[in-house]
């Protein structure tokens, strides 16, 4: 007998980037050396003294029991002291933050606590694609922010429509950004509180990549600026910061009714985090950021070597700002998922068309700076073999 599914699952959005993985996993099979840039998966080991934590908290008979529905204080106070140190926010451990089972699952849960079906939520356009799943869980109705490159990747608040804002009651945005690689400022951030106030939206700052900044820029935190906990909350995972994807481990923190609504909707879902893992999360939180500035190190390396490997074969590209991401103009005429095709074909490297973060995200391909600066110069080598590019001695190189 076969079950059908609900209709709920039905509507929800295809998985774009599984047709990628199905597509490097043929080449593969066929034992070609594919260079994989398209994923998002962080390619180093958690610290080794995370992990020997989670080893010591896990031989506790006490986390072998349920942990408190809504977490460990003492994590939840980690977090708090987290943001002092490194922002100077103020949290309450209590009441302004909540833990999550990894910031997708947080994203993905917020539609449904704030949003009635036929509600609006803004969503940037190139984004993270897990956006769409909660816009579509919660029946909502979703209007998308275009990012261009000449506004610096940020949203034209000035853009959208009367009527849209008359509705909208929920707004995403990311920074530092997937796919771009931009950052924002305290005035951007300042803008935003001001336009959620005025529309009265509740806004959702994703801050998966809050590591990762370049050029000796620290990512601004949203919650630093004045008014933040007012209009919203910042969703903060441990997984790129610490490299602790697979944990699934994160929180988010501001504004004390969306905390109570994501406390809410987890009091019927889930009983917690394995105890263990709290500690370990807590453990990194509190402990030595060495591991930390190594890690944005070695991104920024890769960057450079990536970025400067590409312009010197003649792509003209600009290099991110934030993130482990960056975000390149697709030489014409491709399409992105043309190009992202052709690559594969033809030099057996693997990258993300830009048209699956959205709309404006076609003419671009997304790249991850997750492999050694080895591979990733090899990838140039290859690009360069395709003579798509033509070398151009006047300062700058283009195509």
């Amino acid at each position: 007998m076969e079950f059908q599914q609900s209709d709920l699952l039905k509507s929800l959005p295809k998985q774009f980037f599984a047709s990628l993985v199905q597509k490097v996993g043929r080449y593969t099979e066929l034992g070609a050396d594919v260079i994989n840039l398209g994923q998002g998966n962080p390619d180093q080991p958690t610290p080794g003294h995370i992990v020997e934590k989670l080893k010591e908290a896990a031989e506790n008979p006490l986390n072998h029991k349920y942990s408190p529905f809504r977490g460990m204080r003492s994590f939840k106070e980690a977090a708090a002291e987290f943001y002092q140190r490194e922002y100077g926010v103020h949290l309450d451990p209590e009441e302004e933050i909540a833990i999550l089972f990894g910031g997708k699952a947080g994203l993905v849960e917020i539609p449904q606590c704030l949003l009635n079906p036929g509600d609006t939520i803004l969503v940037p356009d190139p984004g993270y694609p897990d956006y769409w799943s909660g816009v579509e869980l919660a029946k909502a109705k979703m209007v998308t922010m275009p990012l261009r490159e000449e506004n610096g990747f940020l949203p034209d608040y000035s853009e959208i429509k009367k009527e849209v804002l008359s509705e909208a009651k929920l707004m995403f945005l990311n920074y530092p950004n997937n796919p771009t690689g931009a950052i924002a400022d305290e005035n951007f951030f300042d803008d935003t509180i001001k336009f959620a106030k005025e529309n009265e939206i509740c806004v959702v700052h994703d801050f998966a990549y809050g590591a990762i900044g370049f050029d000796g820029k620290h990512p601004y935190s949203f919650l630093q600026a004045e008014g933040a906990k007012d209009v919203g909350i910042e969703i903060y995972t441990l997984s790129k910061t610490y490299n602790m994807a697979g944990w699934r481990v994160g929180f988010a923190a501001g504004n004390k009714s969306v905390i109570a609504a994501i406390n809410l909707l987890q009091d019927h879902m889930y009983v917690s985090l394995f105890g263990a893992v709290q500690e370990a999360a807590a453990e990194a939180l509190l402990s030595s950021q060495q591991c930390v500035s190594e890690l944005n190190e070695l991104y920024e390396s890769r960057r450079n070597v990536l970025i400067e490997g590409l312009k010197k074969i003649g792509w003209n590209i600009t290099a991110p700002k934030g993130s482990f991401f960056a975000w390149l103009k697709v030489p014409e005429p491709f399409t992105s998922i043309e190009f992202a095709d052709f690559l594969l074909d033809k030099a057996h490297i693997a990258v993300a068309p830009g048209v699956g973060f959205g709309e404006y995200g076609e003419g671009y391909v997304r790249v991850g700076l997750l492999t050694s600066e080895d591979r990733l110069r090899e990838a140039v080598s290859r690009i360069e073999s395709l003579g798509i590019f033509k070398k151009h001695i006047d300062n700058n190189l283009v195509t």
